[in-house]
């Protein structure tokens, strides 16, 4: 049996995806989480096989969840669930250790597969996602273009999430356990190295960088 946590911030998406999975015999959700935070509680608490994210969600999203999972000993296999058809979200999957990026509007066709896939020590990729991937990277080189780095670290990526959110230093050093002076080292820094000045030009950034929703 293969023991699943399942990560959503939209309950009724967790309803549905449960009810995919406990229909396999194989498959079984023994926790479920509504953020990346409650995802790592939940870790902690039972034993889990398969570790299923929500790409986006509120506080820690499943991408910042899944580089935490990663640096553990003995990490379970994550799978990222998105409704976005997107190559940066997907780079961002692979990067974090993921082993399969599947799209929600397909998740009652491919989940099972992914999740089948993952405990074989397998990949998987949503189908078409590889073909649009090589165009693009075709197009890219084409142009003249190289895929940019990513620039700020794991720490500045969480900080960068909460300030966008409308976080007080107070509360991040709060909620990330850090000093308020780290956290406006770490604040002059993500400014610094995106060129930006305020939390309106943070928080475009951090919707397109998938770190939060709009």
């Amino acid at each position: 049996m293969i023991r699943i946590l399942l990560a959503d911030d939209h309950r009724l998406v967790r309803r549905g995806v449960r009810l995919i999975l406990d229909a396999e015999p194989d498959l079984s959700v023994v926790a479920e989480a509504a953020d990346g935070a409650e995802a790592l509680t939940a870790l902690r608490d039972h034993e889990i096989d398969l570790a299923i994210l929500d790409v986006t969600m509120p506080r820690m999203t499943g991408l910042q969840a899944a580089r935490e999972i990663a640096r553990q000993p003995r990490p379970p296999k994550t799978l990222m669930l998105s409704m976005h058809d997107n190559e940066q979200y997907f780079f961002e999957a692979l990067k974090a250790g993921a082993s399969g990026y599947v799209l929600k509007s397909v998740a009652d066709e491919d989940l099972v597969r992914a999740c089948r896939a993952a405990m074989r020590g397998e990949a998987f990729v949503y189908p078409g996602a590889m073909s649009a991937l090589v165009r693009d990277y075709l197009d890219r080189l084409r142009r003249g273009e190289r895929l940019p780095p990513t620039l700020l670290t794991p720490r500045e990526d969480e900080v960068l999430k909460l300030i966008a959110e409308g976080f007080s230093t107070r509360e991040i050093a709060r909620e990330l356990v850090i000093s308020p002076k780290t956290v406006e080292r770490h604040r002059e820094n993500i400014l610094a190295k995106l060129g930006m000045r305020d939390r309106t030009q943070v928080t475009r950034y951090a919707i397109r960088a998938g770190l939060i929703e709009p």
